[in-house]
């Protein structure tokens, strides 16, 4: 007996030892931690040129430039010659400008490559490629030294041996000298090839079209037509603006838009990489450089529009088609309209000469007529001035009697002030002007003037310019949005009711130094009051109800949300991080003295939105953002839980999520919390999770919770600010362990 007392009380020791231990062990491991983002780099916020007298003219990326290959005079002019020179190939046959021909927008103007040889995909245009952070539809390669070899060498392009080629270009002289003047003495190698024709595709910059001189303040430069289009392309039903941004019209992502084609895209390059998933290409110069789409399947633009009118790929039943190709309605005029736009973003000011002969006294490429070039300058018959809007003096302009509320916009200059008389409008307002105020004039009972979208019109206004102020209105029955401002720096919306709206009630997009005040917004299917991509903003005297969720902060860096009342729909207030945009963040948000309750009401958000992942029954949902602040509020009677915090992940599928997904150095504190999780919605409870005025899933470290009169949901035991490092440690270190398991 004593024997076995004895080994009993070892095995006791031996078993407090281990735990121990791994208390210790747990106490200084390291934990995991979402890579840091610096704010320069998030890209919430404006872009805009400052000073603005639109709003729409924005700053051009860097170019994707190695530090080894700056740009030379020299070596563009080098590159320009091997360009065009078929002494590249190894037959002498083929040079860069046969399939990247500069009269059809350096593509090829065939559906593919080389048919002949199997190959299926379309070549992209090498216009504004040196903004380009990927190359190539799939993004195998990401700098364009690196791209030129991959044509030169491939055995169905150029198939050249690159030792023959040194010693080809060697044997001209002429070549000889460009390349000492580029590059020194015995510079003529295949590196220096690659550089040098990589300083010329980043000399092909197009920046000059009608667009970019309207958005410079060159009002007449844009016909109306092409303004309406412009409006379209950026409004919230058509959302092109969000892959297609300017001022580049490209983005450094992979989307699935459900082009049918067994080509796996973006997964045949990279192991996280999604199927049928490719680079958005530029739009720029895109009406010469058709046919379209990765595999030139579709050879005009009338027949691309229709596609994603259709909702693209869901036509026929695509999987993971992106959520932003949704689908809309569209008439025969909008269509027109939006090709005139798309006209509109032609520029080859930029074209470089063509050598009438190459150094190697081989021929060139011969020139051809373009057709579309004759099309694009019809489209293209608005006259500029050439001068801006910069000497104005203000004015107050009053629609009358009569009037379109648009062709008084249309008068208007930067300061300029624009006054609604009470009425019904039935009207979609596009509004590019700077330092413009937009407001309502109330009846003598004190109603606001209504903008009614009788359920089919996009949106009531469409706004760009800085400075932009909105108030005293009533918006209702529109499809899309209510009031959506993009990019823009220093806007207002204040004093406006909106309803049966679409979307968003609200929306600022991509914007800098947002106030909105004072707004009742209601029954929408997503967000009442949404700021996405933003970057200071403030939301406080509101109210929200009827509506998936009542304030949204998307991927916003410094929001605030205080004294509001979002009561009645399925999520209270959502803080949260999203993938596949262009800000990479969602931080510092402040969520305080609020009153939340009561947001119980079903989720009808449509499919595949973000939005319709939300569970219904939550007072605050905190969704892979940092940093956030929740304190002072009243949470109660909603029926899931009063503060949730959750990883990203728990929503997508991890080759989706190109953000740190998990929500990290959150604090919740001295909030008042009163019968909630009492019938958590069914999405949560299978999760087999407790709930209760506070649920967390365990992720991110950094997370404080300092409710001392909450009900605990899981887990049971929060850290608090109090806690000694080591200790929270062991604490994260266990939950994780213990979410592992259950998972």
């Amino acid at each position: 007996m004593r024997k076995i007392i004895k080994t009993a009380g070892i095995i006791v020791i031996i078993i407090l030892s281990l735990l121990l231990v791994s208390a210790v062990v747990a106490a200084v491991m390291p934990v995991a931690a979402d890579p840091a983002v610096p704010d320069a780099e998030a890209g919430a916020g404006a872009r805009s040129v400052l000073p603005s007298y639109s709003g729409l003219q924005r700053e051009f990326p860097s170019l994707n430039e190695p530090a080894d290959n700056p740009t030379t005079p020299e070596k563009v002019e080098l590159g320009r010659q091997l360009f065009f020179d078929p002494v590249l190939s190894a037959e002498n046959d083929t040079s860069c400008a046969t399939c990247h021909h500069p009269d059809l927008g350096f593509s090829n103007g065939e559906p593919v490559s080389n048919p002949r040889l199997g190959e299926s995909r379309n070549v992209p245009t090498l216009w504004n490629v040196g903004y380009n952070q990927v190359l190539f539809w799939d993004g195998r390669e990401t700098s364009l030294e690196a791209q030129a070899l991959v044509p030169l060498t491939h055995p169905d392009e150029m198939a050249t041996d690159l030792d023959t080629l040194a010693d080809e270009l060697m044997a001209i002289p002429a070549y000889v000298d460009l390349f000492t003047a580029a590059f020194g003495d015995d510079a003529v190698t295949v590196d220096n090839v690659e550089r040098a024709l990589a300083a010329f595709q980043r000399s092909l910059v197009s920046n000059d079209s009608p667009f970019d001189r309207y958005a410079a303040g060159e009002f007449d430069a844009l016909t109306q037509q092409q303004r309406r289009g412009l409006g379209l392309f950026r409004s919230g039903a058509t959302r092109c603006f969000e892959c297609h941004s300017n001022p580049t019209f490209a983005l450094d992502t992979f989307r699935i838009i459900g082009v049918d084609s067994d080509d796996p895209g973006r997964a045949g390059v990279a192991d996280d990489g999604a199927f049928g998933a490719f680079n958005v290409p530029t739009l720029r110069n895109i009406a010469l450089t058709g046919p379209y789409m990765h595999n030139g399947s579709m050879a005009t633009l009338e027949e691309v529009l229709e596609f994603y009118a259709d909702g693209g790929g869901r036509v026929h039943s695509a999987e993971n088609v992106d959520a932003f190709v949704a689908g809309f309605e569209m008439s025969e005029q909008e269509k027109a309209d939006m090709l005139a736009f798309l006209y509109a973003l032609t520029d080859e000011s930029s074209m470089p000469d063509v050598p009438e002969t190459a150094l190697s006294g081989l021929p060139v490429v011969a020139r051809l007529n373009n057709a579309q070039r004759d099309v694009a300058a019809q489209f293209n018959s608005a006259v500029g001035t050439g001068v801006n809007s910069a000497e104005h003096t203000p004015q107050t302009l009053t629609v009358q009697a009569g009037e379109t509320v648009q062709s008084v916009v249309d008068q208007a200059r930067p300061g300029d002030t624009i006054l609604i008389p009470y009425g019904i409008y039935n009207e979609h307002v596009f509004i590019d002007v700077s330092n413009i105020t937009f407001e309502g004039l109330p009846n003598d009972a004190g109603n606001y003037p209504i903008f009614d979208g009788q359920d089919q019109l996009t949106e009531a206004v469409t706004a760009s310019g800085n400075n932009f102020s909105i108030g005293k209105l009533h918006v209702r029955n529109y499809t899309d949005n209510g009031v959506l401002v993009e990019g823009a720096t220093g806007v207002h919306f204040y004093d406006l009711i909106t309803e049966n709206t679409g979307t968003y009630g609200v929306y600022p997009v991509k914007s800098t130094d947002v106030l909105i005040e004072r707004i009742t917004a209601s029954n929408v299917n997503d967000a009442a009051i949404y700021a996405g991509q933003c970057e200071n903003v403030v939301i406080r005297d509101s109210e929200t109800f009827g509506s998936v969720i009542g304030i949204e902060l998307e991927n916003t860096i410094n929001g605030e949300a205080y004294n509001n009342y979002s009561h009645d729909n399925s999520l209270g207030v959502f803080v949260v991080v999203l993938p596949q945009l262009t800000s990479k963040v969602s931080r510092n948000s402040l969520i305080r003295d609020n009153l939340i309750e009561n947001n119980n009401g079903e989720n009808y958000a449509d499919e595949g939105m973000a939005a319709a992942l939300v569970p219904p029954g939550v007072g605050v949902l905190l969704l892979g953002s940092d940093g956030a602040t929740v304190t002072g509020n009243t949470i109660r009677n909603n029926k899931t839980a009063g503060v949730a915090v959750f990883s990203l992940a728990t929503a997508y599928d991890q080759n989706e999520i190109d953000v740190g997904p998990n929500p990290e150095n959150n604090h919740i504190f001295n909030n008042t919390y009163e019968n909630n999780g009492y019938d958590p919605d069914p999405s949560v409870a299978d999760m087999g999770i407790p709930v209760g005025d506070i649920v967390w899933d365990g992720s991110g470290w950094g997370n404080r919770f300092d409710e001392p009169a909450a009900e605990p949901g899981f887990p049971v035991v929060l850290p608090g600010s109090n806690w000694p490092d080591w200790l929270a440690r062991i604490h994260w270190q266990a939950l994780q362990a213990l979410v592992k398991i259950a998972g």
